[in-house]
Formats: C-alpha cells, sequence, structure tokens
C-alpha cells in the first residue's frame, strides 16, 4: 500500500528571520536548489512595487536569484536571471513560475513567459483587469531554461514546450509548470490551465505532460483535465517524487476537497494520470505557528515548493503575503521558509 507522508504534521514553526525578501518589491514563486559547494539558490519572481500587486505581476515580474549558506535563510539578493526583452518574444514582456530541477551536472528552469504589443505599461496608465491585462493572460506559456550551474548563463527556449490546445480544457492559457525530473532525464510535468469561455477564460484545472527526455516535446497524457478528490478550481500544484510514487500539493481555491479555503491538498499517483487523496488530504493550512510562538493566518500562502534533502521532505516554500484578503490588500509579500521535521 503506498505511503503519504503527513506533511501537516511535520510542520515546524514559520522562520521569522528565513526566507527572502526585497523592500522595494513584490516577491513570489519560490525554487531551491542546492548546488556542490553547499550554497542554496533560490530562484523567485519579483516587479517593482511602483506598480499595484495584482496586476503588475503579469506585466513586470522577472525571475531573480537569491542565495543562503542555509536551507531556511534569510536568503540574499544575487542578481536578475530573466528580465523583459522584447515583445517578438514569446516570453519577451514577463516570466514568473521557475521551478528548478537538477538532473546530473545540468540545472533545469521550467518556468512560465507571456508577451504583449502593447506600449509601455507604467504604474500611471495601469489599469487593473483591462485589455492588455486580457492579452497578457492569455498568452501565458511554459518554457525550459538549461545551464550547467544556478549561477548560469541560462539559456531559455526559444518556443514553448508547453502551448495551449485550442478546444481542449487547456485552449486558453497554461502556466504554473510543476515538473519531476527522474535521474534518466525524463520528465513528468503538470500545470495549471484554463479554457477558453467567452472573450476571457474558464476555471483553473491541471493537466499533466510527459517528456522521454528534457530535451524531446511533451506530450500530453489526458484529454480531460485531472481530477483530484473531485474538487475543481485546484492550481499552484507542486510534484515530487517519493517511494516510487508521485506526490503532490496544491491550492484547494474553493476549499471542496479540504474544508478551508485556499488550504492545500496532498494527492498521490502511480504514474501522474489517477491521482488519490493522502490520508490527511490536507497538507496545510494558512493559520501557522510561528517561531516567535504565535499562530497567525496568512492573508497569502501560494506556489508552494517542497525541499527534498536524501529524498526526504526537509523544508516548505510559499509565496506569502500579509494581508486579510489575500493579495489584494497585502503591503507585503516574501517567499517564506517553513522547515518540516523528520518523520
Amino acid at each position: 500500500m503506498l505511503h503519504c507522508h503527513d506533511i501537516s504534521k511535520r510542520l515546524l514553526p514559520l522562520v521569522t528571520r528565513g526566507g527572502f525578501s526585497l523592500p522595494d518589491h513584490w516577491v513570489w514563486d519560490g525554487s531551491v536548489v542546492r548546488d556542490d559547494h553547499g550554497i542554496y539558490h533560490l530562484f523567485a519572481s519579483r516587479w517593482s512595487k511602483a506598480f499595484p500587486m495584482h496586476p503588475g505581476w503579469v506585466f513586470k515580474s522577472e525571475i531573480v536569484r537569491a542565495t543562503s549558506a542555509t536551507l531556511n535563510g534569510p536568503y540574499t539578493f544575487a542578481d536578475v536571471v530573466f528580465t523583459e526583452r522584447g515583445s517578438t518574444y514569446w516570453d519577451g514582456k514577463a516570466t514568473f513560475n521557475a521551478c528548478v530541477r537538477r538532473v546530473g551536472d545540468i540545472y533545469l528552469m521550467f518556468y512560465t513567459g507571456t508577451t504583449y504589443p502593447y506600449a509601455e505599461i507604467t504604474p500611471d496608465n495601469l489599469r487593473g483587469e483591462d485589455e492588455r491585462y486580457v492579452t497578457a493572460q492569455l498568452n501565458k506559456r511554459i518554457g525550459l531554461a538549461v545551464a550547467s550551474s544556478p549561477a548560469g548563463p541560462w539559456t531559455r527556449s526559444e518556443t514553448p514546450i508547453l502551448n495551449i490546445r485550442p478546444d481542449y480544457f487547456d485552449s486558453a492559457l497554461v502556466s504554473n509548470p510543476a515538473p519531476w525530473v527522474h535521474a534518466d532525464g525524463s520528465v513528468l510535468l503538470v500545470y495549471k490551465s484554463r479554457p477558453v469561455l467567452g472573450q476571457r477564460w474558464g476555471p483553473q484545472q491541471l493537466g499533466v505532460a510527459y517528456a522521454d527526455h528534457f530535451s524531446k516535446s511533451f506530450l500530453r497524457l489526458t484529454q480531460v483535465p485531472l481530477k483530484i478528490g473531485g474538487g475543481f478550481e485546484i492550481e499552484d500544484p507542486h510534484l515530487w517524487w517519493q517511494d516510487g510514487h508521485y506526490e503532490l500539493i496544491a491550492k484547494d481555491m474553493t476549499g471542496s476537497v479540504t474544508g478551508e479555503k485556499n488550504a492545500a491538498i496532498h494527492a498521490y499517483s502511480v504514474h501522474g494520470l489517477e491521482w488519490s487523496l493522502c490520508e490527511p488530504a490536507k497538507a496545510y493550512s494558512r493559520r501557522l505557528l510561528w517561531d516567535d510562538g504565535e499562530a497567525r493566518q496568512l492573508g497569502s500562502m501560494e506556489r508552494p515548493f517542497l525541499f527534498l534533502e536524501d529524498g526526504m521532505p526537509k523544508c516548505l516554500f510559499v509565496a506569502a503575503g500579509d494581508g486579510t484578503r489575500g493579495f489584494s490588500d497585502a503591503t507585503r509579500t516574501w517567499i517564506a521558509t517553513i522547515p518540516l521535521a523528520s518523520e
């Protein structure tokens, strides 16, 4: 019988002085890899606080790298990895959702990019979810970059590795890549998608693709979205391989699976196609114990990334915000670190 590692019982207090933040930027999308010298490299998205958190991210996000000698941090800004490179590129205007994996001596960064044909968007002319926002959303695609070191240089794909499919559940956009790269270079990739609905899009759903090797084409494994616990509106998947099977945590947008809106579901699968809920089905709540001894609820707790050490979950990284209504009233966002006790 398959055994899920109970994430909920292993969460230690959130590290108040850990993680990664920038005073003048919104920060999101944490992903961590360790190099051969024992240095931890955290990849995140950032965009200037001159723009609102939403929808500034879809127009101005860039991927950055930070480093730390310890897993929990704090992480120090190192450099900008990807920034705007022109609207003629598929990912030329904004990049985000970085998830970095290592196979052998090669580092792989799966990420989302978008582009749009409009004149420069500034804090003064940003008007919320207008037609420019819709265009930027509908142009989201998934790409792959490769490097021999976390410090780069990174060579990114000139075309997406995963595109939309007309008339399917992923006809509007694809984003939020959640890859697992096996030792032979093969990749299972769970991703977020939306179908076209009128002039915009329908509900958030998860799809799955596979490549025999990360350098080869990715093929969809299903023509319908993944069914996990009967829940809908699931996003922000994170995937890993554990004891001969896949495990996944993802944001439960409505609480239909976990009983708590924006908590995280926990599920498992042998081949990545048919998923069953773990016991318990809730991986974590937004209400957490912090290392100052108090329990507090994060306004946002999204984009989970579980760092494994010797094949075991060691630390949970999440995009955190201090608002009371998600990111809509946040004044600060950061990558928070939540250590896990040994099972």
